[in-house]
């Protein structure tokens, strides 16, 4: 992805430790001639919030420990960022399967440097099978990596963008990428587990009787309660409500129920006193 821009600061969620994903496979990051010090404190937490801890830079700027790169590094400048390798291309291409980033420039197969591209999402598809140390080469902030450079890399790719603009600053595009490549890094994730347990059918049916006690003090015509009976369970059908879902509903309009016999009863009295 060619890259323009300053380090602009990304988001603050940390990684939680994980071990790799793929055994004993080794990804590298690889940052060509960075000019700016908060991008390379930008990837660098970019690779710890994903998973990853080797990062090289090829004619890096200065990094001074109280400068840009820690400043934006985050908890990357613990280990990630004092620990990078200052290497040579040459280095990489020798010992990696490379992957290079690049903006989508309008090239197609009659007219190309490397075509096709694939996207992050695509790429993380094919490294899942091939068991081979990769390394992620990004290039400089204002140019890119050069078509030189690109050619000898094994593949390419390009993050998909609005094309009359398509340029990606340098840490927005590590980003994005090492977040879309991230299962491969990764075995777990400090997001919760999706799956739950839909309630037990009774539970279901409790709710579905109290909610029809409920109509009974709202709606006095029938065909309307009876609409209302078949929308609620066309929902909660599709919805698969937890256990905790279904008895918070329940208690939610057990509690209206009785606000509204009482408010009944009340006013029935009323009318009573008023004769």
């Amino acid at each position: 992805m060619s890259a323009d821009g300053d380090g602009d600061r990304h988001g603050e969620g940390e990684a939680a430790d994980a071990s790799s994903a793929h055994g004993d496979r080794e990804f590298a990051v690889v940052v060509v001639e960075p000019e700016t010090p908060g991008n390379v404190g930008t990837i660098a937490r970019a690779m710890k919030n994903f998973g990853l801890a080797d990062l090289k830079l090829v004619d890096p700027p200065e990094l001074d420990p109280d400068g840009e790169a820690y400043g934006f590094a985050g908890h990357a400048r613990e280990d990630v960022l004092p620990n990078a390798d200052t290497v040579t291309l040459d280095e990489v291409v020798e010992r990696y399967h490379t992957v290079g980033t690049t903006a989508i420039t309008g090239e197609d197969a009659r007219r190309h440097v490397r075509y096709p591209f694939k996207t992050p999402a695509e790429l993380r598809e094919s490294l899942a099978t091939v068991d081979a140390d990769t390394a992620l080469v990004f290039g400089r902030e204002g140019t890119g990596l050069s078509n030189d450079e690109l050619e000898r890399l094994d593949e390419v790719i390009s993050i998909p963008a609005n094309p009359e603009y398509p340029v990606l600053n340098l840490g927005q595009a590590a980003t994005v990428t090492l977040y879309e490549l991230r299962s491969l890094f990764l075995d777990e994730y400090q997001l919760p587990d999706v799956e739950h347990e839909r309630a037990e059918e009774p539970e279901i049916e409790r709710f579905y009787e109290q909610f029809g006690s409920f109509l009974g003090e709202a709606e006095s015509r029938d065909h309307k309660r009876e609409r209302s009976e078949r929308l609620i369970r066309r929902l909660v059908g599709r919805a698969h409500p937890t256990s905790k879902e279904m008895t918070t509903l329940t208690g939610v309009f057990r509690r209206a129920t009785e606000l509204m016999t009482h408010a009944d009863h009340a006013d029935r009295e009323g009318h009573r006193g008023e004769r």
